[in-house]
């Protein structure tokens, strides 16, 4: 279905005249009319009976309209989504149910007039991320960064929030009944920490979290080893000078 003759048929409906329409969409009156004329063999029916004052929905077009009238708002969205200057704010997170995603959702629902798309680059280097804000594919994304030196020069880096780490354990062992733990009674103990992937971030946190503590973390594909100590405990916000945070 060709989505401008919905359009002009949606016009024309509401002026209740195709020179109107023909006039507001910036076509011809005749290109109004063949939009039209091909939308009704379409779809077999009628739309419109032509009367003295010009055009009248039948009862087809008027069961017709509400429907059009959705689909040229949701091209027109579909259309703003991607269009340069006039999208919603584009931020990229980790995954769709991380940490990042929930406060996201939390911010849309206390503002739900926001025009916000959330995005997953599926990339596990942040320093893709941080390249994609420069070149404006996104405008924000939430990623934990340990050295701002290595970000391009025009993306800076914000402290967004601070995401805590949930230790789990069998009901018999000796942690099973702490509340809270810091990391240097986790010394001696082999940690398992499922889907490390080379490279990440998430990587590089726990290689600063294992020297610094002096930690056995292991993963099903990879042995983690730090190079420095911690220099950060959060995900970070990650963002165009001119971009609002």
């Amino acid at each position: 279905m060709d989505t401008e003759a919905v359009r002009s048929f949606v016009r024309a409906a509401e002026l209740g005249q195709l020179q109107h329409a023909a006039d507001e969409l910036g076509v011809t009156q005749q290109a109004v009319s063949k939009r039209i004329a091909a939308l009704e063999r379409e779809l077999e029916v009628r739309l419109f009976t032509r009367t003295a004052r010009g055009v009248e929905l039948t009862l087809d077009g008027q069961a017709l309209l509400p429907h059009a009238r959705s689909v040229v708002a949701n091209v027109d969205r579909a259309v703003a989504a991607v269009r340069p200057g006039s999208r919603a704010l584009r931020i990229d997170v980790l995954g769709l149910r991380s940490a990042q995603a929930v406060v996201l959702h939390d911010y849309w629902r206390s503002r739900p007039g926001t025009d916000l798309d959330v995005v997953t680059l599926r990339v596990d280097d942040p320093h893709v991320a941080a390249a994609a804000v420069q070149a404006g594919e996104i405008d924000a994304s939430f990623r934990s960064v340990t050295d701002p030196a290595t970000l391009p020069p025009d993306v800076r880096m914000i402290h967004a929030f601070d995401s805590p780490l949930e230790l789990l354990v069998g009901p018999r062992h000796p942690l099973a009944a702490a509340r809270t733990l810091t990391p240097p009674r986790l010394r001696g103990l082999r940690i398992w920490v499922p889907g490390i992937a080379p490279g990440s971030e998430w990587a590089d946190f726990y290689d600063q979290l294992a020297e610094a503590f002096d930690l056995r973390i292991s993963s099903p594909k990879a042995s983690v080893t730090a190079r420095s100590p911690p220099a950060f405990w959060k995900p970070y916000f990650v963002g165009l000078p001119s971009s609002p945070v």
